[in-house]
């Protein structure tokens, strides 16, 4: 048999072959980008499949927690483990654990576990060590739904995976958080936030989830959170921080510490002096509940935390599922910016009830805001304090005409009181017959110290809840808002604090030389009886002890409220001295007393009423002495 041999032209022929299929591969090989996509590929696919597995353990811890929690045995247990429940779904769609997003007043982050707020800054404030505004940060808030399902689970949705979606509509950022059971079965929160708009549209709404959600079980939703120090003074940030709320169609109300029902409420507002948070409802809550609970333990301690809050608020279920519109307000507790939403939401400032509120609301918080718009905020509080004083400046001029009358009045008072010295209620009698004709009162001088009392209750509301004083400086002030420092202690006085405030101390001065210029103006006025040194002397105690209590009570109150008190007796003393030297002729009142003594006065029904009562009883006095 003959052999076969490779002869020269098979050789070429399997070079040429393999040369082709070389070049065939090498032709064909991917390019380093393209290397590069395929195990940037691979990568996302082990990390999509690593995270997913955690998510799946994450949503099978909560399952196990709950069943062991509830006393569920191992067999149980590991049949919730096999099935993850309904919201499994969403474990496994859910990627980023946050979302971020932005106005142009409001910084948001949104947790993706629970779906909920996790971080609020507000872009244009500082606090009083110039570090941003933050009410919501480091876990300092929940906000949650806890509700029964079908299969006998209690779930909380701040435990649970939200599927997040952005979406712009023009100015409007719209962030929906899903918690999915599948593509068409979800709860959703759905907020909206919009430019130049401290209030976000908020709504929880679920579709599908009839068969999900247990209804014969309540379902509560639940709000808390720790409100962050933001002030330079703890106490007085802390005396302003407390829960209101809008509720019976309009009344509102606040609640400082401990626990309170409310009934039929449009919102609720976690208010922290000058920043508040609230949450604000279309359709009232029916029944809610509230809890304060004060963090500052001592107060020369430096804390993070002023108060906490809480609220749980029953929903109810339409036609098997949620649908419950609110919004919430992240922003200043600023009358201004609370007063255009017109729903009640200005209420988060206290000016005060009734009266006081009204005067704020309708005179110096306009006559404020007028004076403020065109000079700087410091000079805006010693102009409107010269206006306000102008304007009361008559009631101190009929206040000290009646001490003047009842000066001049004075030995005749006397003579009667040492006449009928034995007989008090014949003393009595003539002493009232006399102020009569004389056209001179005691009342006459209480009634317009009492006109000057809403005035001066309403300021003392008012400054406090001004906002606009945020932050303004004046001469040595840095802050109108809060207290201002000359020095500062190296030891704490209880009461005062661990610094010395100069407005307070000017202030005390003030009121000290008014008192002593108005005190002894009374006291010479006042005709002499029985008891009476015992009221010199504590009139006397009086002008030292309100000066002291000045000093101590507003040395950690607002700087611009202790520049209100200093201006405004330091005018009051002018006016008494312009009246006293240059106004009041205590010659010509006497000439006009004499003369209306000599008219017949005219008594009116109240004086009638008061003569009678006096000779009835002097009367019964005479016949049981006559008895006797």
């Amino acid at each position: 048999m003959e052999e076969k041999k490779l002869d020269l032209n098979s050789i070429i022929g399997f070079v040429l072959i393999f040369g082709i299929l070389a070049y065939m591969l090498w032709q064909n090989q991917p390019s380093p980008e393209e290397l590069e996509a395929q195990e940037k590929a691979k990568q996302e696919q082990v990390e999509a499949e690593q995270k997913a597995k955690a998510q799946e353990e994450t949503l099978v811890t909560t399952a196990e927690d709950y069943a062991i929690g509830s006393g569920a045995d191992s067999l149980q247990v590991i049949q919730l483990k096999n099935k993850l429940g309904a919201f499994a779904y969403s474990a496994m769609q859910s990627s980023d654990k946050e979302t971020v997003v932005e106005s142009d007043l409001l910084a948001l982050t949104f947790n993706n576990k629970g779906g909920y707020l996790s971080e609020v800054r507000l872009k244009q404030f500082v606090d009083y060590d110039s570090i941003p505004i933050y009410l919501i940060k480091d876990n300092n808030a929940s906000f949650n739904i806890n509700f029964g399902t079908n299969d006998s689970r209690i779930l909380n949705t701040k435990d649970l995976p939200f599927v997040p979606q952005v979406t712009k509509n023009g100015d409007v950022t719209v962030v929906s958080m899903k918690l999915k059971v599948s593509e068409s079965q979800f709860l959703e929160y759905r907020y909206e936030l919009k430019q130049n708009d401290y209030m976000i549209d908020f709504a929880i709404r679920s579709q599908g989830l009839s068969n999900v959600i247990n209804s014969s079980q309540a379902i509560n939703l639940d709000w808390k959170l720790k409100g962050y120090r933001h002030a330079k003074s703890i106490s007085y940030e802390n005396r302003y921080t407390d829960i209101h709320y809008d509720y019976e169609g309009g009344k509102a109300d606040y609640t400082r510490d401990g626990e309170d029902d409310i009934e039929d409420v449009a919102w609720i507002g976690y208010k922290q002096h000058f920043f508040s948070s609230a949450l604000l409802t279309d359709s009232r809550f029916k029944n809610v509940k509230v809890k304060t609970e004060n963090l500052v333990k001592e107060e020369t301690v430096d804390t993070v935390y002023t108060k906490s809050f809480a609220t749980t608020i029953p929903l109810e279920l339409q036609g098997g599922e949620i649908n419950q519109s609110m919004d919430w307000y992240y922003g200043p507790s600023d009358f201004k910016v609370l007063n255009k939403y017109d729903r009640n939401l200005d209420e988060l400032v206290p000016f005060g009830w009734g009266l006081f509120g009204w005067i704020n609301r309708y005179i110096f918080m306009p006559l404020f805001g007028f004076l403020g718009g065109f000079m700087p905020y410091g000079i805006a509080i010693v102009v409107m304090t010269i206006l306000v004083k102008i304007l009361l400046s008559f009631v101190q001029y009929k206040q000290f005409l009646s001490q003047a009358k009842m000066k001049i009045l004075k030995p005749e008072l006397d003579a009667i009181r040492e006449k009928h010295k034995n007989n008090k209620m014949k003393a009595q009698q003539e002493t009232m017959a006399l102020q009569t004709k004389a056209g001179a009162s005691p009342m006459a001088g209480c009634l317009p110290a009492l006109i000057q009392l809403p005035v001066f209750y309403a300021l003392f509301q008012f400054f406090p809840s001004a906002f606009d004083l945020r932050q303004k400086s004046f001469l040595w002030v840095d802050d109108l808002s809060s207290y201002d420092v000359i020095a500062n202690l190296p030891f704490n006085i209880p009461f005062y604090g661990n610094h010395v405030s100069l407005f307070p101390i000017l202030a005390s001065i003030a009121i000290f030389f008014y008192m002593r210029l108005t005190t002894g103006q009374n006291m010479q006025s006042q005709p002499q009886q029985e008891g009476m040194p015992d009221m010199a002397k504590m009139m006397k105690y009086m002008m030292y002890f309100s000066p002291i209590m000045m000093l101590f009570f507003f040395n950690n109150y607002a700087s611009g409220l202790s520049l209100y008190y200093f201006i405004s007796n330091v005018i009051s003393i002018g006016i008494i001295l312009v009246i006293k030297n240059f106004i009041l002729d205590e010659d010509k009142i006497h000439a006009q007393i004499q003369e209306k003594k000599k008219q017949p006065k005219k008594q009116n029904r109240f004086q009638k009423k008061m003569a009678e009562m006096m000779e009835q009883a002097e009367k019964q006095k005479q016949a049981q002495q006559k008895r006797k």
